[in-house]
């Protein structure tokens, strides 16, 4: 995230000290918000599913269905906030936050629970663009490093406490609503995060000549749901010729996407990106690695909940050491990739790799019987493989961009990896429930799949600038 640096060069009088640090708590609540949005249900969706029935295709939905409205209107959001003012864009993408997870929390069917999912995702979108210019805007430029500094820290501790909260609330099945609370608590913590907002942001007009590419995010959204649409069917319902069809429009969809990017006046990403090939590499790179990274922990939620009959709270347990790694190494990593460089994300990926092996082996030897001090290990590694990748993949795939390029090429990373989290969720989630047996050899084959993909990435990192831009760990 700290490549969104440059609109600090706007000409505005800076608040108080003490009204910035107000500022940078309500940003910081917004992205909480969103991030533990994003995983509660990666715990969750078992017992959603088996509530509301819907069977695996539910369970695949629930993570993607977020993941992917936040995604494709990631960049349209910041582009919204660019013409109408961010204020009141994060106003407004906050309240549409709050009253989708209203209807989350109160959805009769599995139909219902999705498509608020996805207008939770789509207004989550309008919030999260628009807090890097706030703070660039209200932070002064020889200052706004520590303010930055919190998101790693922050983040790694809303990941740790997304999935706990979500297990502990199913578990204690509060006033005999189940897995509802995690969703109604939105309303108390949105609510009081609106009024702050509204009293706290500073008022901007925004540029009416800022142009959006509505069609050009139509496409992407069409492309995404198409594809996810295809996986989900074929997993759930078997591989006939409709999931067929869904994938093969898709690619079509895609097609249209891509020749709209090159004859739009203001595309999605902006041209010169593409023609850079550090850039374009790291793209591509992050859409690989975070696919296979959040298939991963959709798989070991299943394991620990399907394969070894968790209750939701023991398995969050479970998952903790590595969420723990992935904030150890954030913290750990965020100066040295100034060192380091592209080394530093090999050496996460490799890390990553080693983790997902020793795992494998385990689950592979001890199968169901997998006992949860064993877990440890492995889970710990993996965490301090991701959370040296996370940060350090992107800084370093901007290391070769113009500075006014940084805002879009932030954006375009950002969408990526939250469109990677729902294919990835959706296509490793697929080989889980289309392969037979206990809770082990689905397990087993899905991580195997992982393993793959993640050793495919190594030797790709030396397409990837060498460093990361100097002023990013200063």
């Amino acid at each position: 995230m700290t490549q969104i640096l440059h609109d600090a060069n706007e000409k505005t009088e800076h608040p108080s000290a003490r009204a910035r640090w107000a500022i940078l708590g309500v940003v910081l609540a917004a992205d909480v918000l969103d991030l533990l949005d994003g995983t509660i249900t990666n715990i969750a969706a078992p017992t959603i599913a088996h509530d509301l029935g819907g069977g695996t295709a539910l369970i695949q939905w629930l993570g993607a269905s977020y993941a992917l409205a936040l995604g494709v209107l990631l960049v349209l959001g910041g582009r919204l906030g660019d013409r109408y003012g961010r204020r009141r864009l994060f106003l407004t993408g906050l309240a549409g936050f709050t009253a989708a997870s209203l209807a989350c929390g109160l959805a009769p069917t599995p139909g219902t629970l999705v498509a608020a999912r996805l207008v939770q995702g789509a207004f989550g979108a309008l919030v999260i663009p628009q807090g890097f210019g706030i703070l660039g805007a209200t932070w002064p430029r020889d200052q706004i490093g520590k303010a930055y500094s919190l998101f790693g820290p922050v983040m790694g501790l809303s990941a740790v406490g997304g999935p706990v909260l979500a297990g502990f609330i199913v578990d204690a099945d509060l006033a005999g609503l189940g897995w509802r609370p995690m969703f109604l608590i939105n309303l108390a913590l949105g609510g009081a995060a609106l009024l702050a907002a509204a009293r706290l942001l500073p008022h901007d007009t925004g540029d009416r000549g800022t142009t959006v590419d509505i069609p050009g995010s139509a496409l992407l959204g069409a492309t995404m749901l198409a594809l996810l649409s295809g996986l989900i069917e074929g997993s759930a319902h078997g591989w006939n010729a409709v999931p067929v069809l869904l994938l093969l429009a898709g690619l079509a969809l895609f097609a249209a996407f891509c020749h709209r990017q090159r004859t739009a006046p203001s595309p999605l990403i902006r041209p010169s990106l593409l023609h850079n090939r550090g850039f374009t590499s790291g793209l591509l790179l992050g859409i690989v690695f975070f696919a296979a990274v959040a298939g991963l922990l959709y798989v070991v939620s299943l394991f620990l909940q399907q394969g070894l009959g968790r209750s939701p709270a023991s398995a969050a347990l479970a998952l903790t050491p590595l969420s723990a790694g992935i904030v150890i190494a954030s913290i750990a990593c965020y100066r040295l990739i100034a060192r380091l460089g592209r080394r530093l994300v090999l050496i996460g990926f490799l890390v990553t790799l080693a983790g997902t092996v020793h795992l494998l082996a385990l689950v592979t030897v001890s199968g169901t019987d997998t006992g949860g001090w064993a877990l440890v290990p492995p889970l710990l590694v993996i965490g301090l493989g991701m959370g040296a990748c996370f940060g350090s993949l992107y800084d370093v795939t901007i290391g070769d961009i113009a500075p006014e390029e940084a805002g879009s090429a932030g954006g375009s990373l950002g969408a990526v990896q939250q469109l990677a989290n729902a294919v990835g969720a959706a296509a490793v989630t697929t080989v889980y429930f289309h392969t037979g047996g206990d809770g082990a050899r689905p397990a087993g084959v899905s991580l195997t799949v992982v393993a793959a993909v993640t050793l495919l990435c190594c030797p790709l990192v030396r397409l990837l600038p060498l460093k990361a831009p100097d002023q990013h760990h200063q």
